[in-house]
């Protein structure tokens, strides 16, 4: 059975160690590694697109990644109990027309027992930003 550890039930250590782990691989923009962390049949809410599945994790997040260019991602804990974790988050990036955003959400996640993240409930909204608005600075990859 595959693990991703830290495992529930959660303590403030071990979900602070879990979002950052999620912060950092959404960062790196690779749907493979990404889908890794969630269970073979994981439920997806995300916005209005509702999914289960790696394989439809990973298409989405492909999708994603297409358009929302030199993603950025910020995470941080908002609550835990148990085997459950909420995050608020936000993130910017740009289409190909060269216009920046920065996308404000909540995230609900419940884990299984082996530390995969069985169902992912997120809403976010988008606001339109110049490029000197951003908050979030990094070399592109």
């Amino acid at each position: 059975m595959e693990t991703k550890p830290p495992l529930p039930p959660f303590t403030l250590e071990t979900a602070k160690i879990k979002v950052q782990a999620a912060e950092d691989a959404w960062n790196a923009r690779d749907p493979d590694r990404v889908a890794l962390a969630y269970t073979e049949d994981s439920e997806w809410r995300n916005r209005s697109e509702f999914f289960s599945g790696r394989p439809a994790i990973k298409e989405f997040l492909k999708r994603k990644w297409a358009k929302e260019l030199d993603y950025r991602l910020k995470k941080e804990l908002w609550c835990f109990m148990d085997n459950r974790i909420a995050v608020r988050f936000e993130y910017e990036w740009h289409d190909d027309a060269g216009f920046w955003y920065r996308a404000y959400g909540n995230e609900n996640w419940e884990f299984a027992s082996n530390g995969l993240m069985m169902r992912r409930f997120a809403s976010i909204n988008d606001v339109p930003i110049q490029e000197s608005e951003r908050k979030f600075r990094w070399e592109r990859t």
